[in-house]
């Protein structure tokens, strides 16, 4: 009896021992597949974020590189635009320019130098009498026929009578203009002469005709101008006649004597 006791508990323990080892068994491989499937899952987390990783760094490479490519092609684009279209726009165009108005003006200079001085033949001199009562100024006009300019210099050379025996008429200094007139073709100049005083006892003289030579750059010039006297003659008193400088207008004050 107390035999079959022992046995009978010896075989409840080997039975309880025998679930014990079944169920720690089992645990532990249900342990060990948990701990299988988390390393899975974790292999495959890491592998997908690794992967996602290398999707978005290859993402932000090509973001990259497409940028990159933006900024080269602005900054050639910029280059060629900017800096050639810049330098031969800008700088060709105003050297271009410049290089116009530096000959403008070297011409313009060129000109008026080159002009040479009026000769006998290049001037037409005509005269008219002042408006006043008696006639004590008349006006002469030096018109330049010659087709090209020329230079008017100085002042008339008049001689009322024969040129070996006249009596040289003097200049007003007053008169004299601050630059060379230079008369284009066609162009008129004028010069102001007082003949006589206006009194009735002068030593005047009636003159029809009368000489008008020009200067060159060296003095008189050769060849003098017949100038037929306005109608009725000029009654002309030589100890009193003054003549004034060619000027491109009559002047109050510089041409009043």
């Amino acid at each position: 009896m107390r035999n079959h006791r022992k046995n009978t508990v010896l075989a409840a323990a080997a039975i309880v021992a025998l679930s014990l080892g079944l169920t720690a068994c089992g645990g532990g491989d249900d342990a060990a597949g948990a701990k299988d499937a988390g390393s899975a899952g974790s292999a495959q987390s890491t592998a997908g974020t690794g992967d996602s990783a290398a999707t978005g760094g290859g993402t932000a490479d090509q973001a990259a590189a497409k940028s990159g490519s933006g900024s080269t092609g602005g900054s050639t684009g910029g280059s060629t635009a900017g800096g050639s279209t810049g330098s031969t726009g800008g700088g060709s165009k105003a050297g271009s320019t410049s290089g116009s108005g530096s000959k403008a003006g070297s011409t313009g200079g060129k000109s008026s130098a080159a002009a040479p001085a009026c000769a006998y033949g290049d001037i037409k001199v005509t005269a008219a009498k002042a408006d006043e009562v008696p006639t004590e100024h008349i006006t002469l006009t030096a018109t330049n026929v010659s087709g090209r300019s020329c230079t008017l210099l100085e002042y008339p050379l008049i001689a009322f009578g024969p040129i070996q025996t006249a009596k040289d008429i003097p200049a007003v200094a007053k008169s004299k203009p601050g630059a060379p007139i230079v008369l284009k073709a066609g162009m008129p100049a004028y010069a102001n002469v007082r003949i006589a005083l206006g009194g009735v006892h002068e030593d005047n003289k009636v003159v029809k005709e009368f000489n008008v030579n020009l200067f060159a750059p060296q003095g008189p010039a050769e060849g003098s101008i017949v100038v037929k006297a306005p109608a009725g003659g000029l009654a002309v008193d030589e100890a009193a006649a003054k003549t004034g400088y060619w000027t491109y207008e009559l002047r109050n004050g510089a041409d009043e004597f």
